[in-house]
């Protein structure tokens, strides 16, 4: 057993036996931590080409089914510091444990959901909370079941266990939607829940750390600062971020959405602030603000929040192009989605396999390249004559570039700092990476909502098939949003009205180029996100992973000390 910066005890791999769990690092432990970390990526992106299908399923809009999809991500962004401490209190088999029940739990709620709002109980609150206690803890029982120098190994695997599921997502959920009901993915993930249940006594528990005070102050800091900020993005495209939309609610004339985000923003400022000041007087944080100063991690942590800000914009928009524009089912929508898929795998595999020394810098930004380009050709070929074929090409280069990413960034990011600091890098790392996430799909679904929306009514306004008396009631029924339709779901609607074939067809062929529009502002918003992402690559070292662990080393024992030397870390 080693002593940890704070007193406490941590065990390690190196402490035990050759014939232990931890020195043998055996494949079924890694089979266990991989399934997991599989099945907690699998529900970011299994459901996005089902959306049409679960909106008309459970009665609800696409703008619905983005709200709940947003809100999974948000919880486990919010709790996933809090849930990397309670690991690190109680001991993270245990925790792992707890999550795998909870998450089971929202499982089967979400597979029996009849409307939105226990859709997102289950879906969005029960497996996000179950998600946050696991993830963390899956960073911490790779350190503590694998010998040390097989870990580099073990890390790759579980992100590589990560990828597979964003690769195999939309094929998964397209193929069951088609054939069955989008209700048995989540019954798949009851059972996947209950057999590493059944296997959990093999994974070796990490000891819990010395008993101290648990930061509860903290805890709701981080929680409300995180769930205000993204939940105030989220409801932009309906309410309005600053000038109120009609019916929307305000605060002293200003939309509800300026005030969520500014309050949100200050209250992460107040936890960052009270954070400083535990770490300084010894007190055991949520978190310690000094892992910052280390160059490696953060450069590995904010661009984890980018790789899925940019995953989730593109995986919102595209399956709405294929699944709502041109119509496909859920499996055709999948199946288009296949060159970014065996793209994704190739890289994230090829790679450290074939480029093994290679700049973990250098390689992120060829990644966010080809990711660029694969977002720009979409921008620009998204016209009213596009058919499925115009995604292939794009999607493939997306693929390339998101498993470049992950094939870096895992390692960056796990490697800066010491094991026994391996439960609070696995919460910061998820923290960003569902941050992220959560706001490409709330910023994208709104700026796309947003445009279609003022497209749609300034389109109709200047057609002169439309009746100036229809042109006023759409400016005041759609002004809040308008729900993306496909124009078969559109006709229906405007069949049961009275209006005139010749004012039907208008009004269809506005709402298409309206959304065509949607989805290119939207992508064009992914694309500018990406130029931003170069430019701070420069965070990321230009040395292999392991190459000189040293600086890495250093600065985790400064981070022990509530000095100012922590400040010199990089």
């Amino acid at each position: 057993m080693s002593a940890d910066a704070d007193g406490g005890t941590e065990g390690t791999a190196d402490d035990r036996s050759p014939g232990s769990t931890a020195a043998t690092g055996r494949s079924s432990v890694l089979l266990i931590l991989a399934s997991a970390q599989f099945l907690m990526t699998l529900d970011s992106s299994v459901m996005n080409v089902s959306i049409k299908s679960v909106a008309a399923d459970l009665g609800t809009t696409v703008t619905g089914i983005q709200t709940a999809i947003t809100l999974y991500t948000l919880v486990m962004a919010a709790f996933m510091i809090t849930g990397g401490k309670i690991g690190a209190l109680i001991g993270r088999r245990r925790v792992f444990g707890i999550g795998l029940v909870v998450y089971g739990c929202g499982s089967l709620v979400t597979s029996l959901a009849p409307n939105l709002t226990v859709l997102i109980i289950g879906w969005s609150l029960l497996e996000g909370l179950g998600a946050a206690l696991i993830m963390p803890a899956i960073v911490a029982l790779v350190a503590g079941n694998v010998a040390k120098e097989g870990r580099s190994a073990a890390y790759g695997l579980i992100a590589a266990a990560g990828a597979i599921a964003v690769a195999a997502g939309p094929l998964i959920g397209g193929a069951v939607t088609t054939f069955a009901s989008w209700r048995w993915v989540f019954v798949g993930e009851v059972v996947i829940v209950g057999v590493i249940l059944v296997f959990l006594r093999t994974v070796h528990d990490t000891p819990p750390e010395k008993r101290v005070a648990f930061d509860g102050l903290g805890a709701v800091l981080s929680v409300v600062g995180l769930a205000m900020t993204v939940y105030g993005v989220l409801r932009s495209g309906t309410w309005g971020w600053v000038r109120p939309k009609p019916n929307a609610p305000t605060v002293a004339g200003v939309s509800l959405v300026f005030w969520l985000v500014v309050v949100g923003l200050l209250v992460l400022g107040l936890l960052i602030d009270w954070e400083v000041r535990r770490e300084r007087s010894g007190r055991e944080p949520l978190f310690r603000p000094s892992m910052f100063a280390n160059r490696q991690m953060t450069g590995g942590i904010v661009m984890f929040g980018f790789q899925f800000f940019i995953q989730s914009g593109v995986f919102f928009t595209i399956p709405l192009f294929l699944s709502v524009v041109l119509e496909l089912n859920a499996l055709q929508t999948g199946l288009r989605l296949l060159p970014l898929s065996l793209a994704l795998l190739a890289s994230a595999v090829g790679v450290p396999r074939l480029w093994p020394g290679a700049s973990p810098r250098r390689v992120v930004r060829l990644g966010l390249l080809s990711m660029l380009a694969g977002t720009l050709l979409l921008v620009g070929g998204l016209d009213p004559g596009a058919t499925a074929a115009i995604v292939l090409i794009p999607m493939a280069l997306m693929g390339l570039g998101i498993g470049a990413l992950a094939s870096q960034l895992g390692a960056v990011t796990v490697s800066a700092l010491p094991d026994s600091m391996s439960a609070e890098v696995g919460g910061l790392q998820n923290t960003f990476t569902n941050f992220g996430a959560s706001l490409g799909t709330a910023l994208v679904g709104a700026v796309l909502i947003g445009s279609l929306t003022s497209t749609f009514l300034t389109g109709v306004s200047h057609n002169s098939a439309i009746p100036p008396e229809v042109v006023s009631h759409a400016t005041v029924e759609l002004e809040a949003g308008i729900p993306f339709v496909s124009d078969s779901d559109l006709r229906k609607g405007l069949a049961t009205t009275t209006l005139s074939p010749a004012t039907q067809d208008a009004i269809v062929a506005e709402n298409g180029a309206a959304r065509l529009v949607g989805l290119r502002t939207a992508l064009s918003v992914v694309a500018l996100v990406i130029v931003v992402a170069l430019f701070l690559g420069r965070m990321l070292p230009t040395t292999p992973v392991g190459a000189d662990a040293s600086d890495g080393a250093e600065g985790a024992a400064d981070l022990g000390k509530p000095s100012e030397e922590s400040n010199t870390t990089d």
